[in-house]
């Protein structure tokens, strides 16, 4: 099943597709109800400068996938985008709407004036370390995440 689905469309998230970006969000390991969703990506929507939520939909118009992606201005390299996020639903996976998906947030990036693209994978995911490897990006480095609840 591996090769490029070209019935597979990309576009930017609408307010309609919180639903369908909460279950593949639990997917993911991230499950959220379609109303906090909502909340989440309304949030997003109206932010349109520093980021963009890009859904890849099936021939019916399913949504099957998401990607967000935002710049990140930081001091000590220049101007980059970091994928925050990626998930294509279970059973349509390696079939090309994950790499249509990071195609369509590095153009994105580009047209940010962004100079690279970074991605944050937890250690469990090999399958999406390879993802990452076979699109062209390098693993660098390790680390390790903390969180503070607020």
């Amino acid at each position: 099943m591996s090769g490029h689905n070209t019935k597979v469309g990309i576009r930017k998230a609408r307010f309609g597709d919180a639903a369908a970006i909460a279950e593949l969000s639990g997917q993911l390991g991230y499950p959220a109800s379609a109303a906090e969703m909502e909340e989440r990506l309304t949030s997003l929507l109206h932010r349109p400068r520093h980021s963009v939520v890009f859904v890849a939909e099936d021939s019916t118009g399913q949504v099957i996938g998401w990607l967000h992606v935002s710049v990140t201005a930081l001091l000590e390299v220049a101007l980059r985008a970091e994928v925050n996020g990626l998930v294509v639903a279970e059973g349509q996976r390696s079939a090309g709407a994950g790499a249509r998906l990071l195609q369509a947030a590095e153009r994105w990036a580009k047209g940010k004036g962004c100079k690279g693209m970074s991605v944050r994978s937890n250690v469990i995911r090999d399958r999406a370390h390879a993802f990452y490897q076979r699109n062209g990006y390098e693993h660098f480095k390790t680390q390790k995440a903390f969180r503070k609840f607020l």
